[in-house]
């Protein structure tokens, strides 16, 4: 039985108006609606059908979310990055991973002073012998090049690339005004971090306890419980 398509109706515009319209990246990044087993995951066929219906319009982008396919989130940043009207991106919770290089199409970024903006070297799994590993280690570095090419376009005035090679070496969790030191983006007041749950964490090293697996179940129980006070309320 085919897989359904769970990411139409997350997708569909929302307030949009004549002007403008709302895109939001609350998932992981993945290849295709066949990867996609939230439905928040984003793919860029879907981005691009988003895309094809808002020709012309300003974009608030939305994002909270650690990462996942480069090669997929390359694409978004290249169709988001062609795409006419005015781009304003929102990370509301954290960018991560190849997400930090989604949030980098806008052409406005703001990240609340307690969100997070996650840049790491890019990470695979592999299999074979010595010779096999080397070409992996050689693409990822290739792979790598592409997205120090993107941070680099969008670098604050007078800040050293190889100042963000040695971040991204060490695998850093910038706050919204740490990254506005280094990138072209606009700090606000902070807000309540939103739940982002991608497997991203389970791979990185320097992850936030603030973000890690207890403070996700931590997030998770608080939810429950207020759902069931107000279901008792209800009552």
């Amino acid at each position: 039985m085919p897989k359904k398509n769970n990411l139409k109706k997350f997708l569909e515009i929302k307030n949009s108006t004549s002007t403008s319209a709302d895109l939001y990246f609350y998932g992981d990044i993945v290849s295709s609606w066949w990867g996609a087993w939230d439905e928040t995951d984003q793919y860029p066929e879907q981005v691009k059908n988003f895309l094809d219906g808002v020709q012309g319009k300003d974009l608030n982008i939305y994002i909270n979310c650690g990462g996942g396919s480069v090669f997929a989130g390359m694409t978004i940043y290249n169709m988001l990055k062609r795409h006419t009207g005015y781009k304003t991106v929102y990370v509301d919770g954290l960018a991560g991973s190849i997400a930090s290089v989604i949030a980098l199409a806008g052409d406005k970024i703001i990240i609340p002073s307690n969100a997070y903006f996650m840049i790491h070297k890019p990470l695979t799994w592999g299999e074979g012998n010595s010779n096999d590993f080397r070409n992996i280690a050689d693409m990822l570095d290739k792979i790598e090049e592409g997205i120090i090419n993107v941070y680099s376009e969008n670098l604050k005035e007078g800040t050293d690339i190889e100042t963000i090679k040695e971040l991204v070496n060490a695998e850093t969790w910038l706050t919204g005004i740490e990254a506005s030191q280094y990138f072209n983006i606009e700090t606000s007041e902070g807000i309540e971090v939103l739940n982002c749950t991608s497997e991203i964490f389970d791979r990185c090293k320097n992850t936030p306890k603030v973000l890690g697996k207890d403070a996700q179940q931590e997030l998770k129980n608080k939810k429950e419980i207020e759902d069931l006070l107000l279901e008792i309320e209800l009552i």
